[in-house]
C-alpha cells in the first residue's frame, strides 16, 4: 500500500524485462504479439499453441535472425513469412534445436513453417514433417506470384 510496487500485469512483460532481446520491439513484431513464454512446457497456452501449430497451414519463412534462450539449445527464430494466399508477416518460432541444427542456421535461409491462419499472432513452427514436393509447389506458387 505504501511506497511503490510496480505490479506486472503480464508474465510476458516479466520476460521482456528479464530478456530485453526477446521483447516485442526487439523481435520486430507488433503489440498484438503475445510474447515469448519463459518456459513453454509449463505454460498451458504455449502447449496448446504448439499443438495447433503442428497441424497449421504451410508457408515459407526466410530466416532473419535468432536468439538463443538457453543452453538446451532453445532458440527464438525470426522469419519473414509468406503464405500461399499472399500474406506476408514477421513470424516467431520457439524451437528446441540440436547443436547440429543450430550451427546450420544462416540468415536468408528459406525454411517451411506452419502458422495458424485463424489466429495470425506471429507464431510459427518449423514444418519438419512437410512433404518436400508440397514445399516445392508452394515455393513455385509464391515465386510465380512475385513475377506477375
Amino acid at each position: 500500500m505504501f511506497g511503490w510496487k510496480k505490479k506486472l500485469t503480464d508474465l510476458n512483460d516479466l520476460m521482456a524485462q528479464l530478456r530485453p532481446d526477446l521483447s516485442r520491439e526487439s523481435l520486430g513484431v507488433g503489440p498484438d504479439f503475445p510474447g515469448v513464454a519463459p518456459n513453454p512446457l509449463l505454460s498451458s497456452d504455449a502447449r496448446k499453441r504448439n499443438a495447433e501449430l503442428r497441424t497449421g497451414a504451410l508457408a515459407l519463412g526466410v530466416l532473419v535472425d535468432w536468439r538463443e534462450v538457453n543452453g538446451n539449445p532453445r532458440v527464438i527464430l525470426m522469419f519473414d513469412v509468406e503464405t500461399a494466399g499472399g500474406i506476408s508477416f514477421r513470424g516467431i518460432a520457439d524451437e528446441d534445436l540440436t547443436i547440429t541444427e543450430l550451427t546450420r542456421l544462416a540468415p536468408g535461409q528459406t525454411l517451411p513453417v506452419r502458422y495458424r491462419p485463424a489466429v495470425m499472432d506471429h507464431y510459427v513452427a518449423l514444418a519438419r514433417d512437410a512433404d518436400p514436393a508440397h514445399v516445392q509447389q508452394l515455393s513455385d506458387e509464391i515465386a510465380s506470384r512475385k513475377r506477375t
